[in-house]
């Protein structure tokens, strides 16, 4: 099995080099596929700068955001599971395992990383992005019929059949909820295990504000209202095997 993992980067200078490195130290075949996203600092130098095996760099010269960089780089992804990535630090690479396990066992064809389901570490943070997780996942889980926890997670792994599938259209962080109810309309086989969390403050660099959730309200009621053609729910598709 080849992971392909996926980092949508935009102005983490002080962050890229160690999650590269963090990544490459998972003993896993793999192929990392870094999409600097028009990056202000030295982001794409410090990127460029390493010497990493199946290092793979997309340079955009304009930020477009983390929906077009994970769009762009599933059209040279070659894994057969792929893995999303950020690289702020906030998620440990080393947990991996747990997220293929579902998928390499066939029970699987995509693994939502649980930020609210585990009893590893967890940074305590803000308590209202706590409450507009929930209030975004209830949501979800009212428009798909599902039972998430943590529909926001950053750890999302999915079989390359499921990306071959995929039409990504939302260009920024409208990807995570229309990501979660296209696959649930394609009847994906979708599991949850729970994962340790590292989160940061604005002070550290953290971008997503409560605009960001209105917008995710917006791309929840589009894509489950949206009449697109996809695999009757049940009908699953062909995980990886």
């Amino acid at each position: 099995m080849k992971l392909s993992v996926i980092i949508p980067v935009y102005n983490e200078e002080r962050t890229v080099e160690e999650i590269i490195r963090r990544v490459a130290k998972v003993k896993i075949k793999k192929e990392i596929i870094v999409v600097n996203d028009g990056s202000m600092d030295g982001t794409g130098s410090k990127v460029r700068g390493l010497k990493i095996k199946n290092l793979r760099i997309i340079d955009k010269r304009k930020n477009e955001g983390k929906g077009a960089a994970i769009r762009d780089a599933l059209k040279m992804a070659a894994g057969d599971v792929v893995v999303i990535q950020d690289a702020d630090l906030e998620y440990d690479p080393q947990e991996y395992k747990l997220l293929l396990e579902p998928i390499t066992k066939g029970r699987a064809d995509v693994v939502f990383g649980s930020r609210l389901l585990s009893a590893r570490p967890h940074r305590v943070m803000y308590f209202w992005h706590y409450v507009g997780n929930l209030i975004l996942t209830l949501l979800t889980n009212v428009l798909t019929n599902l039972n998430l926890t943590d529909m926001e997670t950053c750890y999302k792994a999915f079989s390359k059949d499921v990306a071959k599938k995929l039409d990504i259209r939302e260009k920024r962080f409208g990807f995570e909820p229309e990501f979660t109810v296209k696959v649930a309309k394609m009847g994906c086989r979708i599991y949850e295990v729970g994962i340790s969390y590292s989160g940061r403050s604005y002070a550290e660099g953290k971008k997503i504000s409560w605009r960001d959730g209105l917008k995710a309200i917006w791309c929840l009621l589009r894509y489950a209202w949206s009449s697109d053609d996809f695999n009757t729910p049940g009908e699953g598709v062909r995980g990886y095997s």
